[in-house]
């Protein structure tokens, strides 16, 4: 869908995740619509393909897209490169007075999980995507931690490992502190820790992801009723993000909470929720639901921060 009032955006990285994003903005962008793709690679698909679809490309990397002619009515900035990469893309994009939006794990900005925090967050200069495993599962124990606290968050991302490209597996560590972090600081987990499997199977396997939970003893039945409202909001930008099964729930008894260091004597509860994420497959196969849920998250942010730019010039 388009309209005549749209902001310009542009994405730096023709990779898998950048060459998907683009493909969502130009099917489905309301408020923006797509002025360049930036790569550092003259081969690359990313950039054939935009070269195809009629939008603007450079292989000249920042620099290049800083030397486009129509630079200046480009508002909004993706960048799918790396974090390392990211912290120089931001400074100078900065200057300029471009919004950026991170899908790297560099965290320059606020972390932002569109259900979770974009109403707050939204405003920022620079947003960060967290990470594939973030998107997936903080909505998760943003929903449990709405109901009762959550003491400790553990979750584990398995991922196809064809749809893991050069820049995610440059980015394994960060992924892994990152997610942890968010888990903490958007999720409301009083500890995190994240773990992400690359799975080789063929053929390749759907994303899935475990989300364990410990809380006190709390309401199963609300925690179940928040949990499952918070995936019905997270598939309407990720349609194919589901319950994988029912959530489980196991009492941790008082003589056995030494076994669970964030419990106290007390005992608690464990939570276990199973997901799955099925991608739109734009770009690359169904199996990459790792790179939809990130795209998707951030063409949620960028519609909100177009919206709020119109909005702001009366429009």
């Amino acid at each position: 869908m388009s309209n005549s009032a749209q902001i310009a955006a542009a994405i730096i990285g023709s990779g898998n995740i950048g060459t998907d994003l683009m493909i969502k903005i130009l099917r489905h962008g309301q408020h923006l619509k797509m002025a360049a793709m930036v790569g550092i690679d003259p081969a690359s698909d990313g950039l054939a393909r935009a070269n195809r679809l009629g939008v603007a490309t450079t292989s000249e990397g920042i620099d290049g897209l800083l030397a486009l002619p129509d630079f200046s009515e480009i508002k909004v900035v993706f960048d799918a490169t790396s974090a390392g990469a990211h912290a120089h893309h931001n400074k100078l994009l900065q200057q300029y007075g471009v919004r950026v939006i991170d899908l790297t794990p560099a965290a320059i900005g606020p972390y932002v999980v569109p259900v979770v925090n974009l109403a707050t967050q939204g405003d920022a200069p620079n947003l960060n995507m967290v990470t594939c495993g973030g998107q997936a599962t903080i909505p998760m124990v943003a929903a449990v931690a709405a109901v009762t606290d959550v003491y400790y968050a553990e979750i584990v991302a398995s991922v196809s490992s064809r749809s893991a490209g050069p820049g995610t597996r440059a980015n394994i560590d960060e992924f892994t502190e990152t997610t942890a972090l968010a888990l903490q600081s958007v999720g409301g987990a009083r500890r995190g820790k994240a773990i992400i499997i690359l799975n080789p199977a063929e053929p390749p396997l759907m994303m899935r992801d475990t989300v364990f939970c410990l809380t006190p003893p709390s309401d199963r039945q609300a925690i179940t009723e928040a949990v499952v409202a918070m995936v019905a909001k997270v598939q309407e930008y990720v349609p194919g993000y589901r319950l994988k099964q029912d959530i489980q729930f196991e009492t941790i008894a008082p003589a056995d909470a030494h076994l669970y260091p964030d419990l106290g004597p007390q005992g608690g509860l464990k939570v276990s929720i199973f997901l799955e994420v099925e991608g739109a497959a734009h770009y690359l196969p169904a199996y990459a639901g790792n790179l939809d849920i990130m795209t998707s998250a951030a063409l949620a942010c960028g519609e909100h921060i177009a919206r709020r730019l119109l909005q702001g010039q009366g429009a």
